[in-house]
């Protein structure tokens, strides 16, 4: 853990196939979100590195940038099947943040050890000044892993 990086654990009473299943899917990302700015989403579920799906986000939800509604790229950096799923995005900000998001799993009995994650440590030197980091708070990725259990459980 760093000053620009935190992580979030919760088990979750679902196999990782099913939560990973939910996780890969672009209208799961819209499912489990606690922040609301995922509004909703176009394309396939994920199956490697380098896939993308866009999400039409709403910023409002935050109320912190008056950037309003706008679609993002969601590109998939690291991908192992039912055990990691990390994405960073592309958007209205050119050129992209680079800040990663993503999920580890772990099988813990009958269940999943689900880490969610969030870090901005590669972020562009451009936008360390503009934008305050974290974008999503550590008790947003919380919420999301309660939404997250709710929903495949």
């Amino acid at each position: 853990m760093t000053a620009e990086r935190f992580e979030v654990t919760r088990k979750v009473e679902a196999p990782p196939a099913k939560v990973f299943a939910l996780l890969s899917d672009p209208q799961g990302h819209v499912a489990i979100d606690s922040s609301g700015m995922l509004q909703s989403a176009d394309g396939e579920p994920v199956r490697g590195v380098g896939d993308e799906f866009v999400v039409h986000m709403d910023r409002e939800a935050l109320n912190d940038v008056p950037l309003g509604k706008y679609d993002v790229t969601v590109i998939i950096t690291e991908y192992e099947q039912d055990a990691l799923l990390e994405w960073t995005i592309s958007g209205t900000i050119q050129p992209p943040i680079r800040h990663l998001y993503g999920y580890r799993l772990a099988p813990d009995g009958d269940g999943t050890l689900v880490t969610s994650y969030y870090d901005w440590s590669r972020i562009e030197d451009r936008y360390r000044d503009k934008i305050s980091f974290p974008i999503i708070p550590e008790a947003a990725l919380r919420a999301t892993l309660g939404i997250l259990a709710r929903t495949v459980e």
